[in-house]
């Protein structure tokens, strides 16, 4: 009798986990979930205005200093490519009394930055470790799922290896 009930209650748990949309990771090479975002200086950002572009949805917070270490090579790839379709936007993690200090460092990046509580990412999963980014390629698929760059971070190098490819693919 006590093996009906936990397996009643197993199936039950499954049953749940699966209508669940947000229950499974997304994966790599599949449409990325939508995503509209309200930035810190007002302009939207969302999946269907930055279709064609390749997007890097990256996130952070003020108090994480490997996420603030990654931010001035993300910079440069920023400022050498975004003429050529490549948008980021720096969602901080911060909670609301922080937020000043992300506004802050933000004023250092010419990407546009955004709090998470100003961003409709659910799909994305539930973001519990940082730094934290995703790439979306120019058709809307998603390339890299909950990248981190690898053990040295994201640097220069392994933005160039990862995005410019992306790029140059029409």
């Amino acid at each position: 009798m006590r093996y009906a009930h936990r397996l009643q209650a197993l199936i039950g748990i499954l049953a749940v986990l699966m209508a669940a949309p947000d229950a499974f990771a997304i994966a790599e090479g599949q449409p990325a979930p939508a995503y509209d975002i309200h930035l810190l200086d007002g302009q939207q950002f969302s999946s269907t205005r930055q279709l064609g572009h390749v997007v890097m949805l990256h996130f952070w917070a003020s108090w994480c200093v490997p996420c603030r270490a990654e931010m001035p090579a993300m910079e440069r790839y920023y400022r050498a490519h975004h003429a050529q379709g490549f948008d980021l936007v720096a969602v901080s993690m911060d909670s609301p009394e922080d937020l000043d200090k992300a506004r802050i460092l933000m004023k250092q990046y010419s990407f546009p930055g955004a709090w998470i509580q100003d961003a409709a990412v659910r799909g994305y999963g539930r973001i519990w470790r940082i730094p934290l980014t995703f790439v979306i390629d120019r058709h809307g698929v998603l390339r890299h799922d909950a990248w981190d760059g690898g053990d040295a971070g994201i640097t220069d190098a392994v933005l160039d290896q990862t995005l410019t490819p992306l790029l140059e693919a029409k």
